[in-house]
């Protein structure tokens, strides 16, 4: 398990950001047509929480930091856990595409354009694109004292793949 502060979370985040203005890495490769509400943005600083490829694009950092993160087809993070002595968790909202939620020892959820999941902090779960579709979920860090994120293992290929 590997834990990462908040802050070291929103630097990383911030770096990408920076390097994407200079010219650094490029922009998510979506298909034609894909109706996303913000950019895809650039390869996330976090994929080695990942198995396949996402993108992250900040959209805010003040107040509740947002973030638009775009999954490749099959993509989806480790399962993880979002930790807070006080306040906290993680919103949810799917904004383009099919995409999977599943919390530990609950079926996983299909999520599609317009769903909104909360997830309280302490919750073990994970969240993707589906096989065959790119997904796009908006994701709220929800204010928290001590925040911090817990990354566990991978989502394995049995597991996802008995998912419609």
């Amino acid at each position: 398990m590997t834990l990462m502060s908040k802050s070291a979370a929103l630097f990383a985040a911030a770096t990408v950001a920076g390097a994407a203005a200079a010219g650094g890495s490029a922009q998510a490769p979506v298909p034609a047509g894909y109706d996303a509400v913000f950019p895809p943005g650039t390869p996330n600083p976090y994929n080695k929480f990942f198995t396949g490829q996402s993108y992250l694009q900040p959209i805010i950092r003040e107040g509740v930091p947002a973030f638009n993160v775009t999954f490749e087809p099959g993509c989806r993070n480790f399962w993880h856990i979002h930790n807070a002595k006080k306040g906290g968790g993680q919103i949810l909202l799917a904004v383009a595409g099919r995409g999977w939620y599943q919390e530990e020892g609950k079926p996983a959820r299909e999520l599609k354009k317009g769903d909104a999941v909360y997830i309280a902090p302490g919750v073990k779960h994970w969240h993707g694109a589906a096989r065959d579709s790119w997904f796009t979920h908006i994701a709220l860090e929800v204010p928290a004292e001590g925040g911090s994120t817990t990354w566990c293992e991978p989502v394995s290929d049995e597991e996802y793949g008995r998912l419609p």
